[in-house]
This record gives structure tokens, sequence and C-alpha cells, in this order.
């Protein structure tokens, strides 16, 4: 009999290894340039770990050190131990200073390479907020205030990045325009549904097919209250982003390291070895958590009544509409809905994450991922005073799974391929 949370632990370990840039990152890396300079470039919560494996990699192959330079800015708690690339740990999902000052440091890294050079740029979630370099006019505090709106307003990461790329100067392909004439070869583990280059990291390397027009027109959706600089900048044409054609994306080239359909492969060997059935929705899947929360539990409930074994996977990028004042991100607000959709249900038992380590959250590193679901969550919170309804609508589900000790709290785990979700249906009750 299959113990569920540690199953359940093992498949979200799982994951998370198939996608460590240790792993997936050294194959694609480009030869280094002949005479010129390797300049490395990384951003996003899998900067640290994809400049070491490439340090190894270049340093390891009698590249000199001379000819290797760089920095990689990581959200804080996410750097690592560089011979030769300077670390930098900044703020995320706000900006802070350490992002911009170390952006200035990028730009400016990026505008000496020359033909000689080739500009290698390892991107990964997260890189939205940790190079922050506000378009003219604009203060590091209003483009934190920009970000808070976004992030309480429901919005895609999608929709988030548009309106991000149209107040930038490294954001939207603007990256590239400064590396030019220099060999630009971009690598990226991707957090987004439909692993969009132009998504990832709100693209710096990539042609914007938004407009400023399109970024306007979300702020109008989600009835943002923003300050007056920031209508100005969005009506400002200077800002509009690179499109398709530029110059600048001549000598450039994009690849994937990872993605959430291979860690979500990794799962599903682990599942069908174990004897379950695995039934994967898909990678791409958004919208509210804790209506998605609802459609997947009833899911289980028919697999279930139907005396079926096995796991409902999915993944993707969920969203929380902020309407109360607690604690929490959107696996955490997806495991707490499905704890009610749940209560009293045997048999049924799930684990949602973040692949990165940390879910929403106050910005620590030691934030939690995610949490461990099952039919028995409800009735054990209600025990000690925590009303599971009362939690959601105060969106307070890092409080809740507190409680119970049900938070999952790997800590920073150096990559990102986005939500894992696993719900384990188990014919015989192993709950």
């Amino acid at each position: 009999m299959t113990a569920p949370r540690a199953f359940l632990e093992r498949l979200f370990e799982t994951a998370i290894a198939a996608a460590h840039p240790s792993r997936c990152l050294p194959p694609l890396l480009p030869d280094a340039p002949n005479t010129g300079r390797l300049i490395l470039l990384a951003a996003g919560k899998a900067a640290g770990s994809m400049a070491e494996a490439a340090e190894a990699h270049y340093l390891g192959a009698g590249l000199p050190r001379s000819r290797l330079t760089g920095i990689a800015v990581a959200r804080h708690g996410y750097g690592r131990p560089l011979k030769v690339v300077e670390m930098v740990e900044a703020g995320h999902p706000l900006p802070d200073q350490a992002g911009l000052d170390a952006t200035s440091r990028t730009i400016a890294l990026a505008q000496s390479a020359t033909a000689d050079d080739l500009v290698l740029v390892l991107m990964s979630g997260g890189a939205s907020a940790n190079w922050i370099a506000p378009a003219p006019g604009l203060s590091l505090e209003t483009k934190q205030s920009v970000t808070r709106a976004l992030l309480r307003s429901g919005a895609s990461i999608g929709e988030i990045n548009t309106v991000r790329k149209h107040l930038s100067r490294i954001k939207g392909g603007r990256l590239a325009r400064y590396a030019a004439p220099a060999r630009l070869v971009t690598i990226g583990i991707s957090d987004v549904p439909g692993d969009d280059p132009a998504v990832i990291g709100s693209g710096p390397t990539e042609p914007d097919p938004s407009t400023l027009a399109d970024a306007r027109s979300i702020v109008e959706c989600y009835r943002l209250d923003l300050p007056p600089a920031i209508s100005e900048a969005l009506h400002d044409p200077s800002n509009e982003s690179p499109k398709p054609g530029d110059p600048a994306f001549r000598d450039t080239r994009y690849l994937l390291a990872a993605r959430p359909a291979g860690a979500f492969r990794a799962a599903e060997t682990a599942i069908r070895e174990a004897g379950f059935e695995c039934m994967f929705l898909g990678d791409r899947i958004e919208g509210e958590a804790r209506e998605v929360a609802g459609a997947q539990a009833a899911l289980a409930r028919e697999l279930r009544a139907n005396g079926r074994r096995a796991v409902i996977l999915s993944g993707g990028e969920l969203t929380v509409t902020i309407r109360g004042n607690g604690r929490g991100g959107p696996n955490q607000e997806f495991a707490l809905a499905l704890a009610l959709q749940l209560d009293g249900e045997t048999g049924i038992a799930a684990l949602a994450g973040d692949t990165d380590g940390t879910d929403g959250g106050a910005g620590s590193a030691d934030d939690p991922a995610g949490a461990y679901v099952d039919g028995t969550s409800a009735a054990r919170a209600r025990a000690l005073g925590f009303d599971p309804a009362i939690c959601l609508a105060d969106n307070n589900s890092t409080a809740f799974f507190a409680s119970l000790g049900d938070l999952i709290t790997p800590g920073p785990t150096f990559t990102n391929v986005n939500d894992f979700r696993a719900i384990m249906v188990n014919s015989i009750d192993a709950a």
C-alpha cells in the first residue's frame, strides 16, 4: 500500500530533478568564441544554477578565465557560489535596488560586446522582477507599485509581462539591441504555459508581438489604479518594443533547456512504475486556483467512484484574485479549495507546489512551495479552530496548512518549470 504523502512528494521531487540545469543545460551550451569574450548574462530563479553549470562547462573545457565575464541575478536565497561570473541576489516578486543596480551592470556588459564576442543569456522564470530597468521617467518605486497592482489583479503571466515590457529598458527584446553586433544565444527554462520565449522573463532577447495598445487594454481591463507616470509611459511611442524583423535579432538564437512537459514526463514514468494509471490534463492550465480545484476534485471523485487507481497530473499558471488579507499563493489556494471539495472523501490525496520552491509568500526563500491535502484536511483544521471556508475567503491558505503541518517547504530548488499538481486516487483506501 502506497503512503499518499510520501508518494506525492517523491513525484514532486522527480519533476524538479528533471528540470535542474546541471542535467539539462550542458548539452545545449554553444561553443565559446574563437578569439573574443564569452559574456554570460543570467536572470531568474535558476540564474545562479544555470551560471554555475555554464561556468563548469566552459572552464572545464579550457576557456581562460580572462575570456569569461558576466553577471547572474537571481531571487534572494537563490544564489550559487560562482567562480568568475558575478552573483547578485535581488527582489522577487517585487523588484528592489539590488536588481536595479545589477541590471544597469547587465546592460553595460551587453553594450560592451563586439562582433568577436558571444553573449550567452540564460533565462528562467523570475527574470522579469530580477532584471529591472524602468523606462525613462519611471522610478523603482513606481515600477514596484505597478507590480503590486498586477499581482493582485488576477491577470495572467502573459498579460503581466505585456505591461512590464512596455515600461522597461531591457525587456521585450531590448537586451538584443544592446548586445548587437555580437552573436547572441539565449537558453531558457520555461515557466510559462506554451513555452513562448517572448513571455519567459518578459523576453529580453526576443521580438515582442505585443504593443503599447495591448498594455493599455490590460490596464483598463483590470481597472488598475496606477500612477499618472505609468499612463504617460504607455502612451509614449518611444516605449514601443522591437518587433519581428528588427535588425537586432539578425544573429540571435533561442533554445529551451527545460520545460514543464519534460518534468511531467518524468513524473508520469514514476506513476506508471508504481502501478497507477496517469491522467495528464496538460501543462498549460490557467484560471482561478479555486475554480480549477473544483473541476479537478469532481474528476477525482468520478475516478474514485469507478474504482480507478490513478494520478491526475496538471501544470500551468494559476491565478488568485486577492480579496482577503491572508498569506498564500496559487498552489496553496488550490489545495485549500481542494480541501473543501474533498471534505470527508477517502482514497483521495493531493499535492500542489511550485517547482521553484516558493509559492507566493512574502518574497523569502523559505516560503512554502505549496501544500499536501486529503479528505481529512478540512476536519483536522476545524478541530484546531481554522474554518477552511473562512480561510479561503481571506486568501489565508498558508496559515491553514501550517496549522496542519501540511505545507511543502523544499526551499530553493534552483530551477523553475511552473506549477506541479498531482491528485492521487487510490481504489485501495490508503488515505
